[in-house]
């Protein structure tokens, strides 16, 4: 029996949120700096860029992780590829190519511990339920229960990815469960606006979540693109129907590296290739001239 002591049992590690299985813990200071970085570690502490993990807690569950996540696990849990023959890693290599995440999402099952990487990134804990189904920006899923269905949705129409600047395809999880985000903005700094059989029309990619149930489009700000141009709004993000949008107002870097983010989950690809790139940009002047 494996015996550890309590990962949080420390004046210097805070658990700052949790919800159903999941810990999020923050390392007050970095503790293991030297003479060389001792300066920018403690400026970036004032600034709020701490460590930060998510520890899990399985109870005859299991998680899926985005891969290399994990740091180390204890307990009775094993570790499956979470493919299911040929047909399915196939599948799932063409979601990873046009979403951006990683072709295989380890699905961790049974009873014991499990902890995550450390990230500077901020922690966003989401309850699926309440959305319905919810569908992520790029680059933003950490995290799972292993109950949420995961699939691709495209987009209702091309130009809404070229000029929305969000790709053609996001990854959609639906059902009951709890989903672990990474992001560039903490919750205190995420807007969430509910729309009942609504518009919201935003200057920008800024949403980081939005539900399944919404259309997204990219539109003129103003009824002719003279008149867009003459505004200096140009082109917005459109979200129609009923749900619920997750924005970051105040994010400066969409996509920006924090120092702890490791070359294995980073090393996916904002670009769609430049096949759809090409695509996009006919399909974005049909659709702006309509």
């Amino acid at each position: 029996m494996v015996k550890e002591r309590n990962v949080y049992d420390s004046s210097n590690v805070k658990v700052i949120n949790e919800m159903g299985g999941f810990k999020v813990i923050e390392h007050q200071k970095d503790l293991s700096v030297s003479a060389r970085n001792s300066v920018e570690e403690y400026f970036m502490s004032k600034m709020n860029l701490m460590k930060r993990q998510v520890l899990i807690d399985i109870k005859g569950d299991s998680y899926t992780l985005q891969a290399g996540a994990m740091q180390w696990m204890s307990g009775d849990v094993t570790m499956s590829s979470g493919i299911k023959g040929v047909g399915n890693f196939i599948g799932k290599m063409v979601s990873a190519k046009v979403t951006g995440e990683s072709t295989a999402k380890p699905v961790y099952t049974g009873n014991g511990r499990l902890m995550l990487e450390p990230t500077y990134k901020y922690i966003l804990l989401i309850d699926v339920s309440k959305w319905g189904s919810i569908v992520l920006d790029d680059g933003l899923f950490l995290a799972c229960e292993s109950s949420l269905e995961q699939k691709v949705v495209a987009r209702s129409n091309i130009s809404s990815a070229v000029f929305g600047g969000e790709g053609l395809f996001n990854l959609s999880l639906t059902g009951k469960g709890i989903l672990a985000c990474e992001s560039n903005v903490p919750m205190e700094e995420l807007i969430e606006i509910e729309l009942n059989d609504d518009v919201l029309k935003i200057d920008g990619n800024m949403a980081v979540a939005w539900s399944g149930s919404l259309k997204f489009t990219v539109e003129k700000s103003t009824k002719s693109l003279l008149g867009s141009a003459v505004s200096g709004e140009g082109l917005v993000n459109v979200y129609r129907g009923t749900g619920k949008v997750l924005m970051a107002p105040t994010a400066r870097e969409k996509f920006g590296s924090s120092p702890s983010d490791s070359d294995s989950r980073n090393g996916q690809s904002q670009s769609k290739g430049a096949a759809e790139n090409a695509l996009g940009v006919v399909g974005s002047v049909l659709d702006l001239l309509n």
